[in-house]
């Protein structure tokens, strides 16, 4: 019986990380993260991969704790949550996508970039662009799921926390090497990844806006039925 529980709770978490992971996706996004921190020294950038890297491990356990209670107290749905963020993450793919890529700029000026960056760690930085409305969603469903029993939902409770956790070590890791990744591709490679990275971002936000406005569209369709009936 305990192997049974062992594996489930296993199962459970490669299931959570493996979705939260691919949504995320940090490896590729570490490119984007290294454009928008151009100009920062390797320190610097790794201290505000942390900071990135902790705003979204609060935001992970928020959506798979409570972010199904949060968005009801609004009353803001999934599929608007969808549709807002996905414009967010599509305008800064555009953005980034048409940005002339230029070598860092000196160390001095790294000092005031470091202030401005750090007003951006959440905002934009942790939210859209790494823990958009899509990695939310997900990890709201996968709280949803969660059990109302109370001995399941304390292990159920600690494999979402470890979910997050190693989510975040991802996150962290990826970022905080983002400019040894850039040194192994070099600066013509980084280049092409950076600009591919950023049509990716433009194509996920417009795919998220697409999902959101389909599932606006399904509902009007079945509430429409339910009338003629």
């Amino acid at each position: 019986m305990g192997d049974m529980t062992a594996s489930g709770l296993i199962a459970d978490f490669l299931f959570g990380f493996g979705a939260l992971f691919a949504i995320i996706n940090p490896y590729g996004l570490a490119f984007i993260f290294l454009d928008k921190t151009r100009g920062l020294s390797d320190v610097e950038r790794a201290s505000l991969a942390g900071r990135v890297a902790g705003y979204a491990f609060v935001v992970l356990l928020v959506s798979l704790f409570l972010g199904s209670q949060i968005l009801n107290f609004f009353g803001v749905t999934i599929p608007a949550l969808r549709i807002a963020g996905g414009l967010v993450v599509a305008s800064a793919g555009w953005s980034m996508l048409h940005a002339p890529i230029g070598p860092a700029g000196p160390h001095e000026a790294s000092s005031s970039n470091l202030a401005t960056m750090k007003r951006m760690v959440f905002f934009p930085l942790t939210i859209p662009l790494t823990t958009g409305p899509g990695t939310i969603a997900t990890a709201i469903a996968i709280g949803i799921n969660r059990t109302s029993s109370l001995d399941a939902m304390f292990e159920s409770s600690i494999v979402s926390f470890s979910v997050a956790l190693a989510v975040t070590a991802a996150i962290y890791h990826a970022y905080r090497k983002s400019s040894a990744m850039a040194r192994l591709f070099g600066e013509e490679g980084t280049s092409v990844v950076t600009k591919l990275s950023a049509f990716l971002l433009l194509c996920i936000g417009v795919q998220i806006i697409v999902t959101g406005a389909s599932e606006v569209a399904q509902s009007i369709l079945d509430s429409v039925s339910r009338v003629a009936q």
